[in-house]
């Protein structure tokens, strides 16, 4: 009776209830799996009914134009068969995607804490990095997830058949008149399903978000409408104030300046409000600058900062330098740490700038200061250049020279990211005596890659802290060894008695947890060494984006610039880290001795915690209105510079 009634578009309803099943049963399972995540009865029934809602919302927007061609194209003339068959072949390849993605999900969980999001889809642009990855590292996933899509895809191709076999085409196909009536009620019934609201905005993710942990949050959706999504957002970089609330931007200026308290008189350029002009407190001859930025490197790795016993050489290194003990990255990935180091530029829930298309030049970063300067400036990377858009972004903003894995010609151990830190630091000790040998002041970041997941390094370097080889607290192992391999030709060079050098995780490795913001996994290392830096332990709260400018006074270099950060060489404490989770903002404090922390989050007003060092958790709190409003302000301020391009050089000419 129903498949005489719903005439060509009962395929269409068969798919929808198979998808919803398989879609319930993939969830049901993650949820197993996470069982400890998810936690409370009431907390299983709020996912799988929001869970539903989406997987309905997300299964009605991806079958609404085959609906279409159904009701209105289908026949039993050829051009209504030939619309038949495409109908047919769209059911399947949605329906093999939306389970492809639900098989790559453990593999992304295990290393992102979320289901799939837009990472997914910018890995892709990477596909000899990422596919050797998977090889070394996730290799049973790699296998068996085109295995299960190619046996799901051959399923629902027999599906279809049946259910495309012997189409009944009822009275109202046949009548002109009424082929409209049927769209009206299948298409109104399909999107109200679509956006599952009456509401102003239809559903999305933050509208059935129930829980403070990220990862069930993420669970509510399915993988493929976690990534369409993504992809949906990724069209407009400039949306912060669509995702937090919108300010004007004379009040987020206003906001900052007053946060970062200098005389407006600092302030030079109305075209560019956050351009300052900038002394240096080291007046004698610039010194050059070398940035060690360590992949994955977080606090949890380093001794002298609480961590794990995996970093003697840091540790070593700590007593001789000056080492920030409470300094946060701004945010989970390689490209944000990069901006933040490079050009102090504060976080968004957009992509990081190295990747957005309006930055690729005329951008700021300290390197485009500095060779205005007189400075040599380099990239010094063992992978491949490209990786991330990194070769674009900094070709187009003052690095004169990037070395990667090509200009390595005979390197002692290559892993999938390139070639090994110690090859690395070699190639960087070369290029740096070359450089002081020809008398040219220098700076360079130095990128290393060896702890990265599948965390591949030579043997016999260290005494393993666990077995097998290849794992995350090894790797972290290699990497002090290998930094602290460096420090001793440093410190043997004749460029040492004239550098600054900063040693710095881009990010902490495997950023996770059942908080919706995990502070814990933003706490980094950061270490300044150099011949005539005063060894102290820095207590101060500060942030990735206050390294370069205090850099700059430490080497001498004075100028005009757009950066927010602090110069923690004068004794202003900032009092503040800025944490980008994904779509979640984090802003922390210390107020009456504790770290409270305002959290932003899509769709959502702004909520006050406090953060426990020693429980690793957020309590909520009565919130603090000045806090929120300094909080959306610095959210926004990113999209407002890159939309607007505030985010530019002054005149910085040496004189």
């Amino acid at each position: 009776m129903f498949k005489r009634l719903a005439g060509p578009t009962y395929p269409l309803f068969i798919f929808f209830i198979v998808n919803l099943i398989l879609l319930s049963l993939s969830r049901f399972a993650l949820s197993l799996w996470q069982n400890e995540r998810v936690g409370e009865f009431n907390n299983w029934i709020q996912l799988f009914l929001n869970g539903i809602r989406i997987d309905i919302s997300a299964l009605c927007w991806l079958f609404s134009p085959l609906i279409i061609l159904s009701i209105f194209f289908t026949g039993k003339n050829k051009f209504g068969q030939f619309i038949q068959s495409v109908i047919k072949i769209g059911l399947v390849i949605e329906s093999t995607f939306l389970l492809f993605m639900e098989f790559a999900t453990p593999a992304f969980i295990n290393t992102y804490d979320l289901r799939p999001n837009r990472l997914f889809v910018e890995y892709l642009v990477n596909p000899k990095e990422v596919f050797t990855m998977l090889w070394n590292g996730h290799l049973a996933a790699l296998i068996s997830a085109p295995i299960l899509t190619a046996l799901c895809a051959f399923l629902f191709w027999k599906l279809a058949n049946n259910t495309f076999k012997n189409i009944i085409y009822p009275k109202w196909h046949n009548q002109l008149i009424t082929r409209p009536l049927v769209f009206l009620l299948i298409g109104g019934i399909t999107f109200l399903g679509a956006r599952s609201s009456l509401e102003h905005r239809g559903i999305n993710p933050a509208m059935v978000a129930f829980s403070p942990d990220p990862l069930v949050n993420s669970l509510v959706l399915s993988s493929g409408y976690s990534l369409l999504f993504a992809i949906q957002q990724m069209k407009d970089e400039g949306n912060a104030a669509e995702i937090y609330g919108k300010m004007p931007l004379d009040e987020v200026i206003s906001t900052l300046k007053a946060v970062r308290n200098r005389p407006e008189s600092d302030y030079i350029s109305t075209e560019l409000p956050t351009l300052s002009q900038n002394q240096a407190s080291y007046q004698g001859k610039p010194k050059n600058l070398v940035i060690i930025l360590e992949e994955s490197l977080g606090a949890q790795f380093i001794g002298t900062l609480g961590g794990k016993p995996l970093s003697p050489k840091i540790d070593e290194l700590a007593k001789q330098g000056w080492l920030f003990e409470n300094l946060y990255a701004t945010g989970t990935r390689s490209v944000r740490g990069i901006e933040a180091i490079t050009a102090g530029f504060t976080p968004t829930p957009a992509r990081s700038v190295v990747k957005l298309p309006g930055s690729q030049q005329g951008f700021f970063t300290i390197a485009e200061l500095l060779s205005k300067q007189g400075y040599h400036t380099s990239f010094i990377y063992g992978g491949e250049k490209h990786f991330d858009n990194m070769a674009s972004f900094f070709y187009g903003n003052g690095f004169q020279q990037i070395i990667d894995e090509k200009d390595y010609p005979n390197p002692h151990f290559t892993a999938t990211w390139g070639v090994s830190d110690e090859d690395l630091f070699t190639k960087a000790h070369d290029t740096f005596t070359q450089l002081h040998q020809q008398g040219k002041p220098f700076f360079s970041l130095v990128f290393t890659s060896s702890n990265h997941d599948p965390f591949e390094f030579p043997a016999g370097k260290i005494e393993l802290y666990e077995q097998p080889q290849e794992t995350r607290n090894n790797a972290a192992k290699y990497a002090d060894f290998a930094t602290g391999y460096f420090f001793d030709l440093a410190k043997k060079a004749e460029y040492w008695n004239d550098t600054i050098f900063l040693i710095i995780a881009d990010h902490d490795s495997r950023v996770g947890g059942a908080s919706l913001v995990p502070v814990q996994h933003f706490h980094i290392p950061a270490l300044i060494l150099g011949k005539n830096i005063e060894p102290k332990r820095d207590p101060r709260l500060v942030s990735q984006i206050d390294m370069p400018t205090t850099l700059l006074s430490l080497i001498g270099v004075s100028g005009n610039y757009p950066m927010l950060g602090y110069d923690l060489t004068k004794p202003e404490d900032p009092n503040r880290a800025l944490m980008q989770y994904d779509k979640t903002f984090g802003y922390m404090r210390k107020i009456d001795n504790q770290l409270q922390t305002v959290i932003l989050q899509q769709g959502k007003p702004a909520e006050s915690y406090v953060y426990s060092e020693q429980s690793k958790t957020l309590t909520a709190i009565d919130g603090n209105e000045q806090m929120k409003k300094q909080a959306l302000a610095y959210s926004l301020w990113g999209s407002y510079a890159y939309k607007l391009r505030l985010y530019q050089l002054g005149d910085n000419k040496k004189p």
